[in-house]
């Protein structure tokens, strides 16, 4: 079963830049559309930004022309640049197949956008 593994959260100053990766434990992404999600505390876990197979790319309104998803499929690795964060960016995110269908949650990347 494939497994994620996020990393490069952190804390942020607003209008700074983060850049999460998400390493896979197989060779999925040319196979699943992938996309990462987040969520904030007290909200449901939204999908801001997904990756077909066919690399084309969809965001959310909310992060649209500020976050860039991206893969390496050699690497088995996922990546959202993230700039001109905003407060309202500070959430826990993850990366699973778009849907997320029968694959597990990683543990997450908490990013923190605050002065």
């Amino acid at each position: 079963q494939v497994q994620f593994v996020e990393s490069g959260g952190g804390l942020v100053q607003p209008g700074g830049s983060l850049r999460l990766s998400c390493a896979a434990s197989g060779s999925i992404f040319s196979i699943y559309p992938m996309a990462w999600y987040r969520q904030a505390p007290g909200t449901q876990r939204e999908s801001v930004a997904v990756l077909m197979t066919d690399t084309t790319t969809r965001y959310a309104d909310s992060v649209k022309g500020r976050f860039t998803i991206s893969r390496d499929n050699a690497k088995n690795t996922l990546y959202l640049q993230m700039i001109s964060l905003k407060p309202m960016d500070t959430a826990i995110y993850y990366c699973n197949k778009y849907p997320p269908r029968g694959a597990p949650w990683g543990q997450g990347a908490q990013v923190t956008v605050s002065s």
